[in-house]
């Protein structure tokens, strides 16, 4: 299993015009018929006018296959890429092998909190086990919807993906946590990392995740 999160940063004002389009053609047109559509949100702390979108293949040739039989869709072709091209300032795609079961939150009106993290070189492996060694104390407080290792562009990157139901649990959560005492021996082992980032996300309406 490969997962891919696509994201899409527009420029000013045309994110709005893009999720009308994603939402009425390029959804409808695509459904899951090229690869399963896991996740759809539109950013809202971090960098503004962008929209991330997860999607599960079997393996990178699956993903190779569907995309090649995607780009051979005339209603794709000229319905919504030729709608969106002019809508985008930059596309960006992570790789990301999953190291713990992907588990949809069983609640809706959530936020998430896409986490990544780059690690010194060749430490990714050990940064791994030491996280998914401790999520079990993490978990008491909230459980991951997913845990990776980035396999490209990215190599020595942890991810991992949070649902919430607000900004204030989030809060709240994060605040048990750090004061819980096996979290804190975890933060205190010598850090593998050389630079931490994160980015609230809201879902779309077409989103599998709410």
């Amino acid at each position: 299993m490969i997962h891919e999160m696509r994201t899409y940063t527009f420029h000013p004002g045309k994110q709005p015009e893009y999720l009308k389009i994603a939402e009425e053609i390029g959804r409808p047109i695509r459904g899951n018929d090229y690869g399963l559509n896991q996740g759809y949100w539109t950013s809202d702390i971090g960098t503004l006018n962008q929209i991330w979108h997860l999607w599960s293949y079997e393996s990178l040739d699956a993903r190779e296959e569907l995309r090649k039989k995607l780009a051979k869709n005339d209603a794709w072709k000229n319905e919504y890429v030729a709608n969106i091209r002019g809508l985008i300032q930059k596309q960006e795609i992570r790789f990301l092998s999953p190291t713990l079961d992907f588990k949809p939150p069983t609640t809706t009106g959530n936020i998430y909190e896409f986490r990544h993290y780059q690690c010194l070189t060749g430490r990714a492996p050990e940064f791994l086990e030491r996280l998914k060694g401790v999520m079990p104390t993490r978990a008491k407080y909230s459980e991951p919807v997913c845990l990776w290792q980035g396999e490209a562009p990215f190599p020595n990157n942890v991810a991992h993906l949070w649902a919430y139901n607000d900004m204030n649990m989030r809060a709240e959560i994060r605040a048990k946590v750090a004061a819980d005492p096996e979290w804190q021996a975890f933060l205190n082992k010598p850090s593998l990392l050389t630079h931490m980032e994160n980015t609230i996300l809201l879902p779309t309406n077409y989103s599998p995740l709410k």
